[in-house]
């Protein structure tokens, strides 16, 4: 079976997942394409000889289209997905799920309704090889239990359009989802502190940030968001255990050895550091559409419990560093929680 995909939102992201559907993955096409800017939408949907709809709704109502891609700007994305699972068809949201947790349980509640997973959301960690292999080690039990998680997400440089909130909404929330993965374990509490600012920060911007987060088991997790490194794209995890501890490996990359020097190269760009991660988490969603199963990777429950986590960072450091506990509902069976 070829899947029809219909994707709403042609800027950056949608453009570069059009091409993974139509040159990387198969049994995959893309049979129409809408966006605000309908000329961009028309530029681009000829470059895949795809349809081009005046709406999101109509797109995904077409019966040309058997699976929803939603690449378009934050805000909308609930109303997407919403109409996605009430047509009964199969939508990857990238992050955010929606902007605010009550669209998150919205969204929830509607996939509940329909009584099956409809709802994949865009967490590409989850798919990159160094993160799967350290879920295996963990997973095996040779570190004993888990009792500290050290990281660190840095960029070269961020736009001026980067404000602080964000580095919590769109930068650690990647954090966020793949510990909670990697450590099986939720995170209940969130504090952000500011340590001595970068010069070379855009004034309205603090940077860095670190923020302490604990889980259910008590776990401590202490992330370094610092966006104006200048050196390049670096993402590091370390999780300590009883017995040993496992490390995200660094990208490969050659060494060169040269006046008096031994260096390798430092990866700038998040596309090209999670390129293999994109790729293998679009083959996954395309072959469980293809297959009529229910998606494997991050759930519409997963999406709340980002949007939540996120808000509670963004609260402590706007309270001054206070400790904000992220304020869950129980998980629902349906998601794998407590019956």
């Amino acid at each position: 079976m070829t899947v029809r995909v219909g994707v709403i939102g042609a800027g950056m992201i949608g453009q570069d997942h059009i091409r993974r559907l139509t040159e990387v993955v198969t049994a995959a096409t893309v049979t129409a394409v809408t966006d605000l800017d309908t000329a961009r939408a028309a530029e681009v949907a000829a470059t895949v000889d795809a349809a081009v709809l005046p709406s999101g709704a109509e797109l995904i109502n077409s019966p040309d289209v058997d699976a929803v891609l939603v690449t378009s700007w934050g805000p909308t994305h609930a109303e997407h997905v919403l109409n996605a699972i009430a047509a009964g068809k199969p939508v990857f949201c990238e992050k955010p799920l929606a902007t605010t947790a009550e669209d998150c349980l919205r969204i929830v509640e509607a996939e509940r309704a329909h009584g099956s997973r409809l709802v994949q959301v865009g967490f590409m960690r989850r798919f990159d090889p160094g993160y799967r292999q350290m879920k295996e080690v963990l997973a095996a039990g040779f570190l004993g239990a888990p009792l500290m998680v050290h990281c660190a997400h840095r960029n070269p440089t961020v736009p001026d359009a980067y404000h602080s909130a964000m580095a919590a909404q769109d930068t650690a929330v990647h954090e966020i989802d793949v510990l909670r993965w990697l450590l099986d374990d939720e995170i209940v509490s969130a504090q952000v502190v500011t340590p001595r600012a970068t010069s070379k920060r855009f004034e309205h911007l603090k940077d860095p940030q670190i923020m302490i987060f604990e889980t259910v088991s008590g776990v401590r997790i202490d992330l370094e968001v610092f966006v104006n490194c200048r050196y390049g794209y670096d993402i590091q995890c370390e999780v300590v255990g009883e017995d040993g501890l496992v490390r995200l490996p660094d990208p490969a990359a050659v060494g060169i050895r040269t006046a008096t020097r031994h260096a390798t190269a430092v990866t700038q760009d998040w596309k090209v550091r999670f390129a293999e991660a994109f790729d293998t988490e679009f083959r996954e969603w395309i072959t469980s559409v293809a297959a009529g199963a229910e998606p494997t990777g991050p759930s519409a429950w997963d999406g709340y419990a980002a949007t939540v986590i996120t808000d509670a960072a963004v609260r402590s450091l706007e309270t001054d560093g206070t400790v904000v506990s992220a304020d869950m509902k129980p998980r629902p069976a349906f998601y794998g929680g407590a019956a």
